[in-house]
């Protein structure tokens, strides 16, 4: 995935809402970026911490800037949880996702009800996978844990895969760390206790449940390995 460029860089301030931070550009214009992850963010929502925005110039929006890249220590991070189903893609078209088999057919944001699910994948062999994909941006000592705060959403399409497990279908849940210093996933149980068990029990019947690292650089994003799963 090609990134927009050139990419502003920026320092952190503080944030407004859910969706919205205030950053400090270089020439000491503090501006208001779109931040397009609802996540707590800690690791990278610190005073003074560097950040890289998109310039987004249209008349019919809130803020000139999307929010992009964020440093955490020395990781560079893609904070933009909207990508994981399209980087999702673009690894399965690169040959490096492969759990699927040999993706032919796609279709994207499948409706059940209330819930959504990211994907519908259909490969060579005529079998159809539900997917549904997380973005994870926090990583602590090699280790990739989601979520970062508690999730009704994320559980409850955990237990819509669930479902569908037990129907017969094939189902997963892929966990796409955007960033590259992770070595193992784990659910975070400290943040929401529930996700971690029903991820566990969707795991039992039959969901596969996978992550995959990213290589993240100033101009590129992209899966780049499959990295561990531990549920235990």
């Amino acid at each position: 995935m090609v990134l927009p460029k050139p990419l502003v860089p920026s320092k952190f301030v503080k944030r407004l809402n859910r969706f919205a931070i205030s950053v400090k550009l270089r020439n000491g214009q503090v501006v208001t970026a779109h931040l397009p992850n609802s996540g707590r963010l800690h690791e990278v929502l610190k005073a003074g911490n560097k950040f890289w925005l998109a310039h987004r110039p249209n008349l019919n929006r809130r803020t000139e800037f999307d929010a992009v890249l964020a440093k955490d220590g020395n990781a560079l991070v893609s904070v933009d949880a909207r990508l994981p189903p399209k980087l999702l893609l673009e690894g399965i078209k690169a040959g490096i996702v492969r759990q699927f088999g040999e993706v032919v057919g796609v279709r994207a944001e499948i409706h059940f009800g209330n819930h959504r699910l990211d994907l519908q994948l259909r490969n060579s062999s005529s079998q159809f996978w539900w997917v549904e994909t997380k973005s994870v941006t926090l990583v602590s000592d090699g280790v990739a844990l989601f979520p970062d705060a508690p999730t009704i959403r994320g559980q409850g399409h955990l237990r819509l895969l669930g479902e569908l497990a037990q129907k017969g279908e094939l189902a997963a849940v892929v966990f796409v760390v955007q960033r590259e210093d992770a070595k193992i996933f784990v659910p975070n149980e400290s943040a929401d206790p529930e996700f971690a068990r029903i991820l566990r029990e969707v795991a039992r019947a039959g969901v596969r449940v996978l992550a995959y690292k990213c290589t993240v650089t100033f101009t590129h994003l992209q899966i780049s390995q499959q990295i561990p799963v531990r549920l235990d």
